[in-house]
């Protein structure tokens, strides 16, 4: 790795750009550079590239291709690069949560643990720790100021790209630190951008996949980081017993392929009993719920008190829509149950809920547990 401690000067207008080789982050570095910034380019090695003919896999980002095209879009644009290891970080804070969430029969949300883990803490103490107090990133969201001075986080000004989902587990005391250039601007003006500042991959796609299991194959991932199976029961939500399972992290709400179960008609997974390791199957009518017990609640707004409650708009996932909902906190502000004014398909326990007044950005909380089944639905204790 190189050696980043001869970056630190007291120059003023300095900003770290986390660049993954990617258009998005590689625009916002050539906007800053645009906008008279001393920018300094830090790509981080999350996670090691390996040989598939020796039965090992590739990553879909923060790869060796990844990395040469941070590289050279810094030499483009004429900033100082850096590659940061932050191998042991990711492996630690980001991908055995991830096993040991799916271990216990929760859905995890990796994209946005690393933002908030990775990104947000560790590449921003190393920023800070050479005197660059900003680090900028491609995400379309937008920082805002109120009068004193306190930041608030807003939906980007394009719907169809905005990223404040994954941004709204970022402690409010770094949220000062962060800069998103791309907040008020489409994809298409991106690519546009690239193009206009001779960047070689303006018209790069983008990765879907999770980045550490670029092929999609979880059960594979898994037995290799030692998620042992544990064969169990199907049961329906009638309590009758349709199959087994092959460990019940292979699976996740609403999910319908791959059960192996034969029924007149379709079937989904509604919930998950991890201490008695049963799969719970029904319906699409039993996959839908009306509330969620949340924990870890981060608040992006000053003075939270507990017991409050919060009429918001929420969503349950990345590509949902924000809906109507009362947040009833409990005991503590970091506490509490989402009430939504109408029925949700698919609560996933491991997943964030976040919440919002307009277009910006209260806070969000990791969902604990799914729904109650309705009574009319309820797995019997056969």
């Amino acid at each position: 790795m190189t050696d980043m401690s001869s970056v630190a000067s007291s120059a003023t207008q300095r900003v770290a750009v986390a660049m993954s080789g990617g258009v998005d982050s590689s625009v916002a570095a050539a906007w800053l550079v645009d906008q008279g910034y001393e920018v300094i380019g830090l790509t981080m090695r999350l996670w090691d590239c390996e040989d598939r003919a020796n039965g090992l896999m590739y990553r879909s980002c923060c790869g060796s291709e990844d990395v040469e095209d941070a590289r050279r879009v810094a030499q483009t644009l004429g900033i100082a690069f850096y590659v940061v290891d932050m191998r042991q970080e990711f492996l630690r804070d980001v991908v055995n949560p991830f096993l040991q969430a799916y271990a216990g029969g929760r859905t995890p949300n990796p994209c946005m643990l690393c933002n908030q883990e990775i990104k947000f803490k560790h590449l921003l103490n190393q920023t800070q720790s050479l005197g660059i107090q900003f680090l900028a990133t491609g995400h379309y969201a937008e920082i805002k100021w109120t009068e004193d001075q306190q930041p608030q986080l807003f939906c980007g000004q394009d719907s169809r790209k905005d990223q404040s989902y994954f941004l709204a587990s970022t402690p409010l005391e770094m949220l000062a630190h962060l800069r998103f250039p791309l907040g008020g601007v489409s994809k298409e003006e991106t690519r546009r951008l690239a193009k206009k500042w001779g960047l070689h991959l303006a018209e790069k796609k983008e990765s879907q996949d999770v980045c550490f299991v670029p092929d999609g194959d979880y059960g594979t991932f898994f037995r290799r980081h030692g998620v042992v199976d544990r064969p169990g029961l199907i049961k329906g939500v009638d309590g009758k017993d349709l199959g087994r399972h092959q460990g019940i992290h292979g699976y996740t709400i609403g999910q319908r392929r791959g059960l192996g179960i034969s029924s007149s008609r379709p079937m989904f997974v509604v919930a998950m009993d991890v201490e008695k390791n049963l799969l719970i199957v029904g319906p699409e009518d039993a996959l839908y719920g009306q509330n969620a017990r949340l924990n870890r609640i981060n608040w992006l707004i000053p003075r939270v008190l507990s017991h409050q409650k919060f009429r918001v708009h929420a969503k349950i996932r990345y590509a949902s829509p924000p809906v109507p909902a009362t947040l009833e906190l409990g005991s503590t502000p970091q506490q509490g149950v989402i009430y939504f004014d109408s029925l949700q398909r698919a609560i996933t326990p491991g997943q964030a809920c976040v919440f919002y007044e307009g277009r910006q950005v209260l806070g969000a909380g990791w969902i604990e547990s799914e729904p109650m089944i309705r009574e009319d639905l309820k797995i019997s204790e056969k």
